[in-house]
């Protein structure tokens, strides 16, 4: 009979994610990982595989905690308007006010190009996002509450972009108060 793990996983995979979160794949060595995890290596790899396996348990990990954070923050907002603007604010002032920009946003441009996986969840994740912002300008402009001058396909790309761009920011350290007002730019773009 085999030994029973003495660890959750859900907290050691989600000690994995801010490691690479923090550092990066490149820079994040097994020997880091199972340090941060606070497991054996031979646990490491019979739970979670190699360090690449690892790394795309971490990214779904990452995207289904933020995924269910923006899904509550939107179905909470009475409107469209602050439904965005709830993505926006959730966007600048972080997960656990880790200030280390997006771990999907930051594999995307260490990993992307090199790794078709990756490249993979990646363009899953953005165009999930851009689905999102659509549907909500939609119903923006269904209810009266948005221009009708803009396509809500087109927007979604823009503010997306827009997102990516914060992400990138908050990774260098941009102030909250500078993105802010790059948010509230695009905020007013839906105005009628």
């Amino acid at each position: 009979m085999g030994r029973s793990k003495e660890f959750d996983e859900n907290v050691v995979l989600k000690k994995a994610m801010e490691l690479f979160w923090e550092q990066g794949y490149e820079k994040t060595s097994l020997s880091d990982l199972v340090e941060h995890m606070g497991i054996h290596r031979r646990s490491l790899y019979d739970t979670f595989g190699d360090k690449h396996t690892l790394f795309l348990k971490t990214m779904d990990f990452y995207e289904e905690l933020i995924k269910n954070k923006i899904q509550a923050g939107v179905l909470h907002a009475e409107t469209a308007k602050q439904a965005i603007q709830f993505i926006f604010d959730f966007t600048i002032e972080g997960y656990e006010d880790k200030q280390w920009g997006c771990l999907i946003v930051n594999s995307a441009t260490e990993m992307a190009l090199r790794d078709k996986e990756i490249e993979e969840k990646i363009e899953k994740t953005f165009m999930q996002t851009e689905q999102l912002i659509a549907d909500l300008v939609r119903k923006g402009i269904q209810t009266g509450e948005f221009s009708s001058d803009y396509d809500p396909e087109v927007l979604s790309e823009i503010f997306q972009n827009a997102l990516l761009g914060i992400r990138v920011q908050l990774r260098i350290s941009a102030s909250k108060e500078k993105l802010h007002g790059i948010a509230d730019f695009f905020m007013n773009l839906l105005n009628k």
